[in-house]
C-alpha cells in the first residue's frame, strides 16, 4: 500500500489527475494550487465550469493555508466532525486555483477520514481538489471498479481503498458571519450538526448556478429511467410482470424474484442504507431494465439525505449547456 500511495503522490506532484478513495465516495483528485491540473478534472468529468469543487486537506491546522476569515463556529464544527464527511464553505485564500471555486471567493473544504486518503495527503505539500470520480451527473462511485468502468481509460491511476464506508457525499455547511447555512444534506445528518451548533438555515436548493458543490438539479443519476414512489407497494403490484427493477429500504414481503430488486437494509438502518445506496443504483443500472422504481425513505435523519439523492436521480426537467 505504501508503494501505491507513493505512486499516486508522484503523479499528483507531476500535475496528473488520480482517482482516490474517501469515506464518502471515490474522488478525482488534482493539485488544488495548479490551474492546469484542476482543468483536467473538469475535462475528464465533462463537468461544467460553473460548478465548484471541494478541496481536501490533511489536518485542521492546514485550514489556515487555504481559507481566511474563518468564523469560530467553523472551527467548532471542524473539531467535532473532522476528519469526516463535513465540508465547510469559507472565504478562500488566493493560493487556491479560481478554477476550483468557479470564480467565487468561497471555497468548499474538508478533511477526509479514509486512512488511504489521509496518508496520501500527508505525503503532499498541497491540498487536493477532488469531486466524485465519475462522468458529471452520473451515480457517484463507491468502489474502484465503479471508477474503472466509467473513467478507467481517461485517468492514469486509481488508488485502491476498498468500498467507501459512508457511501454518500459530505454534508456542506457555509456561514453568514457566525450563522451556519446548510447548502447540501449529506453523510452527517442535520440533527447531528444542530446538536453541535444549534439551528441551521437551510439553502439546500438545487440550482443551475450553484453557490456550493453538489447543488445541481439533476445529479447522482443512472442512465435507466428512475422513479421515486411514496406508494411502492402499489407500484410493485402494477409492475410485477414488467422489465422493471426496485430499490427498497427493506423488502416487505413483496413477491418478486431476487434478481429484480435490491434492499438497502434488512434492519431498516438508515446509516447502512445510505452506505449501500450508490452501489445498489450501479447494479440496477447494469440490468438493462426499462425503469427503476425507488421507495421513498422516512424524512428523518439520513433518510432526508437519501431522499435528496433519489429525487435528483429522477429529475427530468433540467437541461444544461456545458461549455469547457
Amino acid at each position: 500500500m505504501i508503494k501505491t500511495i507513493s505512486k499516486a503522490a508522484t503523479l499528483l506532484q507531476d500535475g496528473e489527475v488520480v482517482a482516490i478513495p474517501t469515506e464518502t465516495v471515490y474522488g478525482l483528485a488534482a493539485n488544488a494550487f495548479n490551474d492546469e491540473a484542476v482543468a483536467q478534472i473538469f475535462q475528464i468529468k465533462n463537468r461544467p465550469l460553473f460548478n465548484p469543487l471541494i478541496v481536501h486537506i490533511k489536518s485542521i491546522e492546514y485550514l489556515d493555508v487555504v481559507a481566511t476569515n474563518i468564523p469560530p463556529i467553523a472551527y467548532q464544527l471542524a473539531h467535532t466532525f473532522w476528519p469526516g464527511p463535513l465540508t465547510l464553505v469559507l472565504e478562500k485564500k488566493s493560493n487556491v486555483s479560481t478554477m476550483v471555486t468557479s470564480g467565487k471567493n468561497t471555497l468548499g473544504v474538508r478533511m477526509p477520514s479514509h486512512p488511504v486518503a489521509l496518508a496520501l495527503l500527508k505525503q503532499l505539500d498541497f491540498p487536493l481538489a477532488a469531486p466524485s470520480a465519475n462522468p458529471f451527473g452520473y451515480i457517484s462511485p463507491t468502489t474502484s471498479e465503479h471508477v474503472r468502468s466509467q473513467l478507467g481509460d481517461k485517468i492514469p491511476y486509481i488508488l485502491e481503498g476498498g468500498s467507501c464506508e459512508r457511501g454518500i457525499e459530505s454534508t456542506i455547511v457555509g456561514f453568514d458571519g457566525n450563522k451556519p447555512i446548510l447548502y447540501r444534506v449529506g453523510a452527517i445528518s442535520n440533527e447531528e450538526i444542530e446538536s453541535c451548533i444549534g439551528k441551521l438555515t437551510v439553502i439546500n436548493t438545487a440550482s443551475a448556478n450553484p453557490e456550493a458543490p453538489g447543488m445541481i438539479n439533476k445529479h447522482y443519476s443512472p442512465r435507466t429511467k428512475f422513479v421515486v414512489s411514496e406508494q411502492i407497494a402499489e407500484v410493485v403490484l402494477e409492475n410485477v410482470n414488467r422489465n422493471v427493477g426496485f430499490l427498497f429500504f427493506k423488502n416487505e414481503n413483496f413477491s418478486l424474484p431476487s434478481s429484480r430488486y435490491i434492499e438497502l437494509s434488512d434492519t431498516k438502518n438508515l446509516v447502512e442504507a445510505a452506505s449501500n445506496l450508490y452501489a445498489a443504483m450501479h447494479r440496477l443500472d447494469q440490468m438493462n431494465l426499462d425503469v427503476i422504481y425507488a421507495e421513498k425513505f422516512p424524512d428523518k435523519g439520513l433518510g432526508i439525505t437519501i431522499n435528496d439523492r433519489l429525487h435528483r436521480a429522477q429529475e427530468e426537467n433540467f437541461e444544461m449547456n456545458i461549455t469547457l
